[in-house]
């Protein structure tokens, strides 16, 4: 009985079927106009039936007629696309119409994908698709179902596949190669970097060479000139390495904001590990510290072969609880445990100038002692808002509002300049090259 059922759930009527016997139920119906029809429907009825007999027969020959595995990564980046592929074969005498079906996780409402695929007798295929993930966690896939036609496509056997598998979103490690590659670029005048004229002296010295014309007069070392006998010798120095950088991300309720289907606490996280993975191959130390409400993570700056390991472990777990963030709390955490003077690069949102004033005295207090870089994001969905011309009261309105908005962000800037903190106003989808970028600056300059 079992058996039965199996069979009974695993075949399907194709559209092929449906439209022949449409032709059949017109023949018999115009039969009542013109009699002689009758017969020619009676032997179209019976055609039909026994191809849909050799349609199943035909299907049904083999116990596994087709095998289909699903390749997939060991983890998957947040943000980017993941490539996800099925490798199949055809074990059929003749070639098959396939449709495959996937079973995604439940939290990602994916409920309309199928591919289409036609294979010849014992081929093999590799078809692949592409997803973007836009949470980190752990989820789960499911079955695997393949719909299976031959080429007379009266019928349908479908075959399910056990292939449940579980698989981890970590953050967006996929372009973490590209920002390692810019990183050692001297002058970083391309992909999307800016380039900055280093003013000043470094206090790393690095080696005593040769003078030779437009180098800077204030490095010449006049003992070592003195021992060579009137050859001009100069010091010559390298960047620092070996600094703190940490990155601060706020958990509050403001950084739960999406855009793109992705948090801004997502983008933050996504932008430190690219920021990490550039200070770690600048061989500087690189750190985490995250809060929220009494809350907080800190993992102490260092630039050891498995600190990044331990930074995509940090940031997979980072949530946020919607409450308020507690920067006492964070002012507090960073006395505590930062006792060297560091770069601190904040990844939180202000938006507006009274939400910046209730935080100002930590943030002050804070600059004091270490470099402190305040990253805060534009609203893209405001700017959209705000551009284009008021055609109505109502759309005049909306500008104005949205005009308003962004006025204050202005201000924002202004208001932590005006106490020599740094600030950083970026789109969300230019987080990460934004940062990197002013990181550089900052190195460049020497500010730290």
């Amino acid at each position: 009985m079992g058996i039965l059922k199996q069979l009974y759930l695993s075949i399907f009527l194709g559209k092929r079927f449906y439209r022949s016997m449409a032709v059949v139920i017109f023949l018999f119906a115009l039969s009542y106009l013109i009699p002689f029809l009758f017969n020619i429907a009676l032997m179209a009825l019976g055609l039909l039936a026994c191809l849909l007999f050799l349609d199943w027969l035909v299907l049904y020959t083999k116990s596994n007629p087709v095998s289909v595995e699903r390749i997939l990564p060991e983890r998957l980046s947040n943000g980017d696309g993941n490539t996800v592929y099925w490798k199949i074969v055809n074990h059929y005498p003749f070639r098959a119409r396939l449709l495959l079906l996937d079973e995604f996780p439940e939290p990602w409402q994916i409920r309309d994908f199928k591919m289409n695929s036609v294979l010849e007798p014992e081929e093999k295929t590799l078809l692949q698709y592409v997803i973007y993930p836009k949470e980190r966690g752990e989820y789960f896939f499911g079955d695997l179902y393949i719909y299976i036609k031959t080429p007379l496509q009266l019928m349908i056997r479908r075959r399910t596949f056990p292939a449940k598998k579980s698989v981890k979103v970590f953050p967006s490690f996929l372009l973490l190669r590209q920002f390692e590659f810019m990183a050692h670029i001297t002058e970083p005048g391309n992909i999307g970097y800016k380039q900055v004229r280093k003013t000043g002296h470094s206090l790393e010295f690095e080696q005593i060479r040769e003078y030779v014309s437009g180098d800077d007069i204030r490095g010449i070392n006049w003992k070592a000139t003195g021992r060579t006998g009137g050859q001009l010798m100069i010091n010559m120095y390298t960047d620092e390495k070996s600094q703190p950088i940490y990155c601060v991300i706020d958990k509050g309720r403001t950084m739960k904001m999406a855009f793109d289907g992705l948090s801004l606490l997502d983008y933050a996280v996504n932008a430190t590990l690219a920021m990490s993975s550039v200070a770690i191959t600048r061989q500087d130390r690189a750190g985490i510290i995250s809060f929220g409400d009494k809350t907080g993570n800190f993992l102490p700056a260092n630039h050891r072969s498995t600190q990044m390991a331990s930074i995509v472990q940090t940031l997979y777990n980072l949530n946020t609880k919607f409450l308020e963030s507690d920067f006492a709390f964070l002012h507090k955490l960073i006395k505590t445990n930062v006792t060297q003077r560091s770069l601190l690069i904040l990844f939180t949102n202000f938006e507006s100038i009274t939400a910046l004033n209730r935080q100002l005295p930590y943030l002050r207090s804070i600059s004091q002692k270490h470099l402190l870089l305040v990253v805060f994001f534009e609203n893209t969905s405001i700017q959209t808002l705000a551009s284009g011309q008021a055609l109505n009261v109502e759309r005049l309105y909306e500008k104005v509002i949205a005009e308003k908005f962004i006025l204050e962000k202005k201000l924002i800037i202004k208001e932590l300049q005006q106490y020599g903190i740094t600030a950083l106003l970026t789109a969300p989808e230019k987080l990460s090259v934004d940062v990197v970028n002013k990181y550089l600056q900052i190195k460049a300059r020497r500010e730290i």
